[in-house]
């Protein structure tokens, strides 16, 4: 269970991944030593499931982000477990979530431009029998993005 101490940790670290420990125990009004037991503990316990740089996609060259909704032919495990293990091997999609309501999935696609976009929908999407239908929805900016979870 997380108590106000750990919210708080959690909350500068997703500001600040690379903050000290030094400075993140005044940050969080703890001396450098229970902070970092504290930090150890948040790690060790998944809480804190890893760091890493938040890269800008179109300087990276994949400006294109497209959120595609799939609709299973047959929700049974045999087509479920196709499609998510395909999705495993998919680079270009960043996150896929099992979804309720009218479509089975919701993806997000990072590609190059619209030609990348066909390219994977055709060679690596389309040939899956087990997918019904695809709705392909371009994202034309984005507007908000927040990095790390929203406060309690």
């Amino acid at each position: 269970m997380l108590d106000s101490v750990d919210r708080r940790m959690l909350a500068v670290l997703q500001e600040d991944g690379r903050i000290t420990n030094q400075d993140l125990s005044q940050r969080v009004g703890l001396s450098p030593t229970p902070c970092l037991r504290r930090l150890k503990r948040l790690e060790d316990t998944g809480v804190i499931q890893g760091y890493s740089a938040t890269v800008d996609p179109k300087a990276y060259g994949l400006p294109f982000s497209v959120f595609v909704s799939v609709r299973l032919s047959q929700q049974t495990q045999e087509h479920i477990a196709e499609f998510e293990k395909a999705v495993e091997g998919w680079n270009e999609v960043t996150e896929c979530y099992l979804m309720t309501g009218s479509q089975d999935y919701l993806l997000r696609v990072l590609t190059d431009g619209i030609e990348g976009y066909e390219r994977f929908l055709k060679q690596k999407m389309t040939r899956l029998k087990c997918i019904q239908s695809v709705e392909s929805n371009f994202a034309l900016a984005t507007v908000k993005k927040r990095i790390g979870l929203p406060p309690l």
